[in-house]
């Protein structure tokens, strides 16, 4: 059903029976001046999980302030940000850069933090003309569906997450361990409650290494329980985000925006596309500790 405002004349249109809508008759440059518009759009990331906009023309800093209006934004200590406008990470794929894998891989951004982001504006600079779409996965839904016994069996555990094992494992090993020591891996519950709506979220994703505390007499008969049967839980749990029917499915054009809540979505860029030339801008707001 699409949602109207009356006020704002918001049009609302989902696009699957389970998350995503795209929203008609906004533009976030209005958006990050007034608060009641905001708060509208608010209400919509939190009732859809994420939202799509098309023919966004806005500048960089009226990328920023909307961004804002969710929370401080914050860096990214490997891809930087644009020097005028801190918080603003340029995501450039063209011929002078070669092709990354960091994208490919069904994540929710940087759980490798002890406070992983609240959530993303990202917008469309440039994208092939076929190629390069991006999916994303409500983990809400995920742990929905998971069978009664393993949602018993996950509740109470604990897992790292890595940065080291991802973005740094193309760094030489000094710049590797430097990473590491900036950001020592965190561990987060495998199931978090989303702090606004009170969800439960299946958090676990491609930055988690394993689980902390599954080597308990309640779990463990024997060593091979533990080792493999940590890891195969584990990447089951993670396989959960592979499912089609949790997922939405974005084509980008120039000037489209997405905006995501990181804490109960996965998100995963579809590298099919090189050598064609891909450009998107990202403004990444800070978020809680997961509990």
């Amino acid at each position: 059903m699409t949602h109207t405002s009356a006020r704002t004349r918001i049009h609302a249109e989902p696009l699957t029976c389970t998350l995503g809508a795209e929203l008609h008759g906004v533009q976030l440059g209005d958006a990050a001046r007034d608060d009641a518009l905001f708060a509208e759009i608010k209400q919509l990331l939190l009732r859809h999980k994420v939202l799509f906009l098309r023919d966004q023309d806005m500048t960089r800093a009226e990328h920023v302030a909307f961004a804002s209006r969710l929370g401080p934004l914050e860096d990214h200590p490997v891809l930087g940000s644009d020097p005028d406008h801190p918080g603003l990470v340029r995501i450039y794929k063209d011929l002078d850069s070669r092709p990354e894998h960091y994208e490919n891989a069904l994540h929710c951004d940087a759980t490798w933090r002890e406070h992983p982001p609240m959530g993303a504006v990202l917008r469309c600079v440039e994208t092939p003309e076929v190629g390069g779409d991006t999916i994303w996965v409500d983990m809400a839904e995920a742990y929905r569906r998971l069978p009664d016994h393993i949602r018993a069996q996950i509740a109470d555990l604990r897992a790292r997450h890595s940065i080291e094992a991802s973005f740094g494992a193309v760094m030489t090993t000094d710049q590797r361990h430097r990473l590491k020591a900036r950001y020592p891996d965190p561990e987060h519950p495998v199931v978090r409650t989303h702090p606004e709506t009170g969800e439960k979220i299946l958090f676990v994703n491609a930055f988690t290494t394993h689980l902390v505390n599954h080597h308990t007499p309640q779990n463990v008969r024997f060593g091979q329980d533990h080792a493999p049967g940590a890891s195969l839980l584990l990447n089951y749990l993670i396989s959960q985000a592979a499912i089609p029917e949790y997922q939405v499915r974005w084509r980008w054009t120039p000037n489209s925006v997405a905006i995501w809540d990181n804490r109960s979505t996965q998100h995963y860029a579809v590298q099919d596309y090189w050598p064609a030339v891909r450009k998107m801008e990202r403004a990444g707001v800070a978020g809680d500790r997961p509990c």
